[in-house]
């Protein structure tokens, strides 16, 4: 069947995104079963040179007179005419030029030349970030007549997709943060159903930062419009894209088939029987807190959440354990699967256990990590959390802790950045429609301090109205650190201190750390409450 170059890419004709293999002798899909033969053995293949370097594709840049396109206008997106083809670079991160997309001067053929995979959006390495105003196109052309017919300013910045509206979304996906950099997104796909919904997905993706562009009647997309010579239509009904508005208002006298369906269990439980006894579980568009006092636990209770979550769902997970290196927190993980202390420097371990605990937690590819490198800005953490959120499919994301990331804030008090960044988490947790799970340290009480025992309340949580109005579920986990009895020293006791879905609160389970395997597990003995 010849050599295979590349996987799992976009189809052309019948609108797959994965479904496409590219061979040394052309392309087949998997989906539509089209065949596509390459005489001139158009499929992508290596231009090194003897070096490993890229070669840099040597031809004429001119004015397009069929399609209007200006000298200049090609000049700035690199736009290459040679061996009777177009060539549109592609480039990498730092600019340089790792792939091309050619197509045929006289019909719609298209091939791969080069490190595809590297490559951005097109005409991404142009525009810095972190400006005012992108327009994204669906195709090559478009973007360049788009920006030509805005007066061809850099203050305009426009790009496109690498393969049009069946690879946006992804597209977009993989170049999130540097989209996502500009206060006003533009979407300028064609005026058909595929490019209209592929549309609507990239507008969900970046929310009400997104304009869409709607084409007049008689046009499908910006080309068509400067082909007709109509740049000056074409700005005035981009300038009248109207703001991106997601469904979700609702008739209520239209919900009695929804109402008069049972309602479901959730989807996932916690490992807990006694905390699923009051929970009822864990579901998506809530904000969990966990709170005790300074050293009692917290961590290795959102780990334990965090394994039991992997093991028990296909879904991604993101860890932003802020008081820990990742090393750390990656050893730790592993450590609940090899039921030993790996992240101390005492523990025996072989490099088959090492690597089995690696491959059933790490290597799965399901979690993502946060390093801070000593960056815990209230901003920066929001904005990791919508990337894992939106970019990164992560639908359970643990936030360890929130109270460090307002302990250096410098404007207003504390209470004040916390109201701030539980706004903004709660806000992000039902855009992205996540489970977010929270730690929060709590204030000292009177008397007796959570060290020793104390029972845990909401009025102890730092800034209490702040993080307890705002969570959907608070649970408190105390713990006497100092008790004479080593089982007693090591037992937290688990309590709903707030449950917005069933409203019931008090103790839930008690937990028994293992010093020698590093796990929390519920006890059920009598006294276990």
């Amino acid at each position: 069947m010849g050599v295979q170059i590349l996987a799992h890419q976009p189809c052309p004709d019948c609108g797959s995104s994965d479904a496409l293999t590219i061979y040394d002798w052309g392309t087949k899909c998997f989906s539509c079963k089209k065949s596509v033969f390459d005489e001139n053995n158009a499929g992508i293949k290596s231009l090194s040179k003897t070096d490993g370097s890229f070669r840099i594709v040597e031809g004429t840049t001119k004015t397009i007179i069929q399609r209007k396109l200006a000298r200049q206008t090609c000049e700035l997106y690199g736009l290459v005419e040679a061996e009777n083809k177009y060539h549109f670079p592609y480039c990498d991160d730092a600019g340089n030029i790792v792939a091309y997309k050619r197509r045929d001067i006289d019909d719609k053929k298209f091939s791969i030349i080069g490190n595809w995979q590297r490559g951005k959006l097109f005409g991404q390495h142009l525009f810095p970030a972190n400006q005012p105003i992108i327009t994204i196109c669906e195709g090559e052309f478009d973007a360049m007549s788009a920006w030509q017919m805005m007066g061809g300013v850099s203050k305009y910045p426009v790009v496109s997709v690498r393969n049009g509206a069946s690879s946006a979304l992804s597209d977009c996906k993989n170049n999130y943060e540097y989209l996502d950099s500009f206060n006003t997104i533009y979407v300028c796909f064609d005026a058909d159903p595929q490019g209209q919904e592929a549309a609507q997905q990239v507008a969900e993706l970046f929310g009400s930062k997104v304009k869409i562009f709607k084409a007049d009647k008689g046009f499908k997309d910006a080309s068509d419009y400067l082909q007709s010579s109509r740049g000056p239509q074409f700005v005035e009904r981009w300038w009248a894209s109207e703001r991106y508005v997601p469904n979700g208002i609702v008739d209520g006298s239209t919900l009695w088939d929804l109402v008069s369906t049972p309602m479901e269990d959730s989807l996932l439980n916690y490992p807990y029987k006694g905390l699923n006894d009051l929970t009822y579980g864990i579901r998506p568009n809530e904000m969990v807190l966990a709170a005790a006092g300074s050293g009692l636990g917290k961590s290795q209770f959102m780990r334990e959440l965090v394994f039991h979550i992997l093991n028990n769902s296909e879904e991604n997970i993101g860890l932003l354990f802020l008081e820990e290196t990742v090393r750390t927190t990656a050893r730790s993980m592993m450590s609940l699967y090899a039921n030993k202390l790996l992240h101390l420097p005492t523990t025996q371990v072989t490099d088959t256990e090492l690597r089995e605990a690696f491959e059933a937690t790490l290597g799965t590819g399901r979690l993502f990590l946060f390093d801070s490198n000593g960056d815990q800005d209230r901003h920066t953490i929001v904005k990791r959390v919508k990337y894992m959120a939106k970019a990164l499919n992560c639908k359970y994301i643990f936030l360890d802790h929130i109270s460090i990331i307002v302990a250096g804030t410098e404007k207003g008090t504390e209470r004040e950045a916390l109201e701030e960044i539980m706004k903004d988490l709660r806000i992000l947790v039902k855009e992205t429609e996540i489970c977010l799970f929270g730690v929060s340290h709590l204030r000292r009480p009177e008397g007796k301090g959570h060290e020793e025992g104390a029972v845990t309340s909401l009025a102890h949580l730092k800034g209490s109205s702040a993080q307890g109005n705002v969570a959907d579920i608070v649970i408190g986990l105390e713990r006497n650190g100092q008790h004479d009895d080593e089982e007693e020293r090591n037992t937290t006791r688990v309590r709903v201190l707030k449950n917005r879905f069933s409203g019931l609160t008090g103790p839930a389970c008690r937990l028994l750390y293992n010093k020698q395997t590093g796990r929390m597990l519920e006890r059920f003995d009598e006294d276990a409450l």
